[in-house]
């Protein structure tokens, strides 16, 4: 995390490119998540619910042959007006993270 978090403070993270897959998979998670507010907080029931892990597994699934570790997870942070903190993080799907093959 503090690796991640000091990237985000020399580069914004509409800029980042970690991977060349990244604009295919910001598109998909768009078409997928569609209601998906990232200044909102993250609603970590929803998210971890039998039709929430679903919805992230379909989205992870394309990706299976693509990436590698492609359902490995990360921390998050539940709400972008806060840093990392104990209350602040999560458990999830890490995409920004994913190293091509």
């Amino acid at each position: 995390m503090i690796t991640y978090w000091a990237i985000l403070e020399k580069v914004r993270g509409s800029k980042l490119r970690l991977t060349k897959l990244d604009d295919e998979i910001y598109e998909h998670f768009k078409k997928e998540f569609p209601d998906f507010d990232p200044t909102a907080t993250i609603d970590e029931d929803q998210m971890k619910s039998k039709e929430g892990k679903e919805k992230w597994r379909n989205f992870m699934m394309p990706y299976e042959k693509k990436v590698d570790d492609y359902n490995f997870g990360t921390m998050l942070r539940s709400n972008p007006k806060f840093e990392y903190g104990e209350k602040e993080t999560i458990f999830g799907l890490r995409p920004a993270d994913w190293r091509v093959r």
